[in-house]
């Protein structure tokens, strides 16, 4: 019997050691091996904070403010210490409603999720976005009592200008796709939608900064984690200067009262744009802050289309414009030559077809032929150019024109560093046979003369014609970006470094622009719409609009001799070019090459302030 107790306390004994054991071995598994629980503990008293970088200050090219940063708070929350007993205080400080409340809750839950992967300490995610000044301050003062809110400052923008907006451009929230694309974002993320702050977005963002601070169980921060590979400071992105000039685009904005259009001017030398307009606009401001959604509603189905940017996006007949660029092919493939004459008889007639023309006189040359406008000329011209016996055949000559024209830029987008950029319209010979027929003739397609017909071009495309015109041959493409400080090259990519140069020789320009000149003067078709002590070169044109009354446009450089500014201008139903368009464009060129010195053309500025050709 005895013998039985003492076996039974051995296997007591053997099985508690080896449980002991066994525990032991499970303890230090834990503790050198496995550490998933380690890992967990400091999962749950840590939380990564995002620092939010300040926007690169965007200034026009003289160095004056154009978009700067402004604070900005938004409501962070740890869904799973959400308490139902708050919910009410917070949806009257939000004023929102408890289905819209339950809205927000669940979002909340599903971007917290998407926060964790891609920060292993952050789980928790953005609840409501820019508090406006008094829904701050109350929910600041009582975070003591909201469990699982919090409060993340950042930056939003504030414009120190009413137009330019589609130059630009507005933030967003990050949309899902940019999420899934780019891991830099999370949802809530403010984001550069269109202009230069979506084209430069990811220098203009700057880099986001990490602070790590302990936490207690009730999410409450308890002091900063002071490892160095836990932190690190946000860093703002950098100075952009842009190459609009800010007096430039406001003294536009002033004469675009009551007018719907577009204007751009652009340095021919370097191909920066100076001033880029669009009318109907919106005020930048408007897309800023708690407003941001709704104002953007309003804007989207507003008949005016504000939002519409025309400069690169709408697309006109250019009229007699293109007639300087026509007159050049016709002098490089020796159609034609300086002192060639043409009559005119009051239009262009060739069987049933007649081209209507002004009233003036004799037969004119190239010169002439530009100064007038003559619509005969350029008419004949056309039919010379692609039906010239040398080519071979119709097509074939249109062909030779074609490739000028693209040349120039025409057809095709200039490249200017904005997105959704129009290429415009210059036919080919298939798309021409589509609409004539396989056996098209030039009599057919005359109308391309003149600029009317299939040919459509963007306001940015006319305005890079002029600065062609006044660099002789070569184009820059235009661009919105002067210089990023501390970046290669200023930040500019080698396309807005290279010159494009057109295959036609400079002596030819010459003439063209002889022409040119004189269209400001006695006789010319803006004859008194020129300005005192600068030689202006331009061309008027007036483009037919099957919606309404034709449109005024206008295309100039000065001055004459190493040009600073080339300028195209589209009022749209403003009739002749000489009209609106012209006007314009002469008084944007006083402002910025004598912006210094009164107007000497007042009474032009105050009528094109006080017509209003639109209802406000």
């Amino acid at each position: 019997m005895q013998d039985v107790h003492k076996n039974r306390s051995r296997v007591f004994v053997v099985g508690l050691s080896f449980v002991f054991l066994l525990f032991l071995y499970r303890i230090g598994t834990l503790q050198l091996v496995d550490d998933k629980y380690e890992k967990r503990a400091i999962n749950n008293a840590l939380n990564k904070i995002t620092l939010y970088p300040a926007r690169s200050v965007i200034y026009d090219r003289f160095g004056k403010i154009i978009a700067k940063n402004a604070a900005s708070y938004d409501l962070f929350i740890f869904p799973k210490e959400e308490k139902v007993d708050n919910r009410l205080f917070i949806q009257q400080i939000l004023q929102i409603d408890s289905n819209q409340y339950n809205k927000l809750l669940t979002e909340a839950w599903i971007n917290s999720k998407k926060r964790q992967k891609n920060n292993a300490y952050n789980r928790s995610a953005i609840f409501y976005s820019n508090l406006n000044q008094q829904q701050y301050t109350a929910l600041r003062e009582n975070l003591y009592r909201l469990s699982g809110f919090y409060i993340e400052p950042r930056t939003d923008r504030a414009y120190e200008i009413f137009g330019g907006a589609h130059a630009f451009g507005y933030l967003g929230e990050a949309s899902e796709q940019l999420l899934k694309e780019d891991p830099y974002y999370q949802p809530g993320d403010l984001v550069g939608i269109t202009g230069i702050e979506r084209y430069y977005e990811e220098f203009m963002r700057g880099t986001k900064g990490i602070k790590t601070v302990w936490q207690d169980r009730t999410y409450k921060q308890r002091g900063e984690v002071q490892d160095q590979a836990f932190n690190y400071p946000a860093k703002s992105g950098p100075d952009f200067y842009a190459t609009i000039d800010i007096e430039l685009q406001k003294f536009a904005e002033e004469l675009f009262n009551g007018k719907r259009g577009s204007v751009v001017a652009i340095e021919p030398s370097t191909g920066e744009v100076l001033a880029f307009l669009n009318k109907p606009d919106y005020n930048p401001n408007d897309l800023v802050g708690q407003d941001r959604a709704r104002s953007f509603r309003k804007m989207l189905i507003d008949p005016k289309k504000p939002l519409y940017n025309r400069a690169v996006k709408g697309v006109y007949p250019p009229g007699s414009t293109v007639k300087t660029v026509l007159a050049l092919i016709g002098l490089q493939e020796g159609i034609i030559h300086p002192g060639s004459t043409k009559g005119c008889g009051g239009g262009y007639r060739m069987g049933n077809i007649v081209v209507g023309c002004h009233p003036h006189g004799g037969p004119l040359d190239v010169v002439g032929s530009i100064r007038i406008s003559c619509n005969s000329y350029y008419c004949g011209l056309f039919r010379e150019i692609i039906d010239h016996p040398k080519y071979g055949s119709t097509h074939n000559g249109y062909r030779v024109l074609e490739r000028y024209w693209r040349s120039f830029g025409l057809g095709d987008p200039t490249g200017i560093d904005l997105l959704g950029e129009s290429s415009g319209n210059v036919p080919t010979v298939e798309r021409l046979a589509k609409r004539h027929g396989k056996k098209w003739r030039s009599s057919m397609v005359i109308s391309l003369g003149i600029g009317q017909g299939e040919i459509l071009l963007t306001p940015l495309q006319l305005a890079n014609v002029a600065a062609i015109l006044a660099n002789r041959g070569y184009y820059i493409p235009p661009h919105l970006l002067k210089k990023v400080n501390g970046l290669k090259n200023n930040g500019l990519k080698e396309e807005y470094r290279t010159k494009k140069i057109i295959p036609i020789d400079a002596k030819h320009f010459e003439t063209v622009i002889e022409g040119m000149s004189q269209v400001m003067k006695p006789g010319g078709t803006a004859n008194g719409i020129g300005i005192n002590g600068i030689e202006i070169c331009g061309k008027t044109g007036t483009a037919q609009n099957p919606h309404g009354k034709d449109h005024s446009l206008f295309i100039a450089f000065a001055p004459r001799n190493n040009p600073k500014i080339a300028i195209g201008v589209i009022v749209e139903n403003g009739g002749f070019g000489a009209t609106y368009a012209a006007p314009i464009a002469s008084l944007m060129i006083e402002k910025y090459l004598m912006r210094d010195t009164a107007s000497s053309k007042q009474f032009m500025i105050d009528r094109l302030k006080s017509t209003v050709l639109e209802p406000q």
